[in-house]
């Protein structure tokens, strides 16, 4: 029997410290102390804390050997991996050419350390290092970052920043053809899935207009073309729903839209027409929705009619200030993609 003296205040200490320390093994060493402390037997210590006599002598030594601080001590055996030797070489490694995949990391490591590891390991590893798995972004080809810079920093935050408060409408424009066809997502499932094909290539066309602040969708539609009559109504719709302030539309440089009849319809209506650089999509804060409502409702779903499928869209589109609002002011974020700076 091991024999120990404790005094009040040290029962105390112990009885506060077995109910809120915040580690669970501290809390149930504590509490093994504490019984001792009681007078209970060590039976009868083992059977309500639910450990065995060895456990309980070794809690019961700790305490005789450094008080309850000894008993506050975590030293549990974390085993280190041989890749930890290497790694700063495999962090400059991957840094300069990121792996395709983790059966590629898996054999890079091997060539480079000469050590061999299951994918599981290696992908945990590689999550140590602060590797994501991202997807490859691309560039368009013809962009221009400096002038995308300046157009961001002199042309449109400062009309963002009238939105912000209050004094302009800024909404971004563009154009989405859905096409009644597979959109081929992915699913959690126990077999491969199949959708059906519908038949023809039956067109669905949006023209919005996604205020920058509001989030609110004014939208043209039909299943023909878009054209610069499909641009005069949408901003006589606009014109009419946000008047009162000074209303600034940001578009890319489609020719409908850059045409004289759109831009001298914009001067008779007040609205300001705001265009962006060319090959400049990464600018339009309306693309993020496009992707967004392909996601939410058309990714591996088959609609049987063409009427299905457009009340799908524009059913989605309606709910981007409702049901879908709280997932799109995280996503619509007035934040864009610049790539003065990004890696290639």
């Amino acid at each position: 029997m091991i024999e120990i003296e404790f005094s009040s205040e040290t029962v105390e200490q112990l009885h506060y410290e077995r109910r809120y320390h915040p580690h669970p093994r501290v809390r149930q060493r504590m509490e093994v102390v504490y019984l001792k402390a009681l007078g209970y037997q060590h039976q009868e210590i083992g059977y309500i804390v639910g450990i065995c006599q060895k456990t309980l002598r070794n809690y019961l030594r700790m305490y005789q050997a450094g008080g309850i601080e000894a008993l506050k001590t975590l030293n549990f055996y974390r085993p280190k991996s041989e890749l930890d030797k290497h790694r700063e070489q495999l962090k400059a490694e991957f840094e300069a050419r990121p792996a395709k995949s983790i059966n590629e990391a898996v054999q890079r490591i091997k060539k480079l350390t000469g050590i061999r590891r299951s994918p599981t390991q290696v992908a945990k590893f590689l999550k140590n290092l602060g590797l994501k798995r991202l997807k490859v972004g691309h560039i368009p080809s013809k962009a221009d970052p400096e002038k995308q810079k300046v157009f961001l920093e002199e042309e449109l935050e400062p009309r963002l920043e009238e939105a912000r408060q209050g004094k302009r409408h800024v909404s971004f424009v563009d154009a989405a053809h859905f096409v009644m066809r597979p959109f081929l997502g992915f699913l959690w499932c126990f077999v491969r899935q199949f959708i059906q094909a519908p038949s023809g290539r039956k067109r669905f066309n949006v023209l919005g207009a996604l205020h920058a602040t509001t989030l609110q969708v004014v939208t043209f539609t039909n299943d023909s073309y878009i054209n610069s009559l499909s641009v005069a109504k949408l901003m006589c719709k606009i014109a009419v729903e946000f008047a009162g302030l000074p209303i600034t539309l940001v578009m890319d440089n489609a020719r409908y839209q850059r045409c004289r009849f759109v831009m001298d319809l914009a001067t008779a209506l007040g609205i300001e027409l705001l265009f962006l650089p060319s090959y400049s999509p990464n600018l339009n804060l309306i693309e993020r929705l496009w992707k967004f409502i392909k996601k939410q409702c058309l990714y591996s779903e088959y609609y049987e009619t063409f009427i299905d499928f457009k009340h799908a869209i524009a059913s989605c589109i309606a709910e981007t200030a409702g049901e879908h609002r709280q997932e799109l002011v995280s996503l619509l974020t007035l934040k864009f993609q610049t790539f003065e700076n990004v890696p290639l």
